[in-house]
């Protein structure tokens, strides 16, 4: 499931720091609905003790809220206070909504926005036309290894060689476990088909009759920081159209225009 993140296994205050994100991490990507305290232990790979313990401390601290009724925990006041104080580093995302919106319009599919962290891709937003896919395979908040799907694959693509071998090294066990169709060797062929046509046309790897598009977003240095990436039924991104919707997504990634240089790419180990 896209919200299951064991967490690595670590000693000391370390771990609990990264217990409680990882805690924070899931309610972020299961959205306003909320998880039960089992849910949350069973997802994170936590013994119903550590779980208790760890949701009790972010409630004491306000950053989770539990509701009486259901039982369920969910985001709370002070994580809205973090989201508004880093908001300001999205200014690309806010730049790229009119257009996101004007490309689901055009197209009628579904849009994404998403960026580079680490050797992950996250999804900021998504936007809908008129014939959206019916399935939620991603959600604003949902975070899938480098390489996996069209928009992760377009930025993947951007990597050197080198940078590419390290990151399909680092996330194969999770790659390969979630997406068994997406090999390395699938992945190293839609990059080389990537840097010939300029787009990621991704043949429906991640889920059978969902075809993607994707492109990559780059900074000031040239370096890729997000990705803008189409998704459909397969009969709707036959060749020649997505060629076209190919070569409309590039013209949308140079709109966007340059990240402001003093922003860095997020490849880090």
């Amino acid at each position: 499931m896209p919200g299951d993140l064991p967490v690595p296994p670590e000693v000391g205050g370390a771990q609990t720091l990264r217990r409680g994100l990882a805690v924070l991490r899931l309610l972020t990507q299961v959205g306003p609905g909320g998880l039960r305290i089992s849910e949350i232990g069973r997802r994170l790979l936590l013994n119903k003790t550590t779980a208790i313990r760890l949701t009790r401390a972010l409630v004491d601290e306000g950053f989770v809220l539990r509701d009486e009724v259901s039982g369920r925990y969910r985001l709370g006041p002070e994580a809205f206070a973090v989201g508004l104080a880093a908001e300001p580093s999205y200014e690309l995302q806010r730049r790229a909504t009119p257009l996101l919106e004007s490309l689901a319009l055009e197209s009628g599919d579904t849009v994404f926005f998403s960026v580079l962290h680490g050797h992950e891709s996250i999804c900021l937003s998504r936007h809908e036309g008129v014939f959206p896919i019916r399935n939620q395979l991603i959600k604003a908040g949902d975070r899938w290894p480098l390489g996996v799907g069209a928009g992760a694959c377009a930025v993947l693509a951007a990597l050197t060689d080198a940078e590419i071998r390290d990151v399909l090294a680092r996330n194969a066990e999770r790659r390969l476990a979630r997406f068994p169709r997406c090999t390395d060797e699938a992945i190293w062929d839609l990059v080389q088909e990537t840097r010939q046509r300029g787009f990621c046309l991704q043949p429906g790897l991640v889920q059978e009759n969902s075809w993607a598009i994707g492109v990559p977003v780059y900074d000031g240095h040239n370096r890729p920081v997000a990705s803008i990436s189409i998704a459909a039924i397969a009969s709707r991104l036959q060749m020649a159209r997505a060629l076209g919707l190919g070569n409309r997504l590039m013209q949308a990634s140079r709109t966007l225009g340059r990240l402001p240089a003093a922003t860095p790419h997020l490849l880090t180990p």
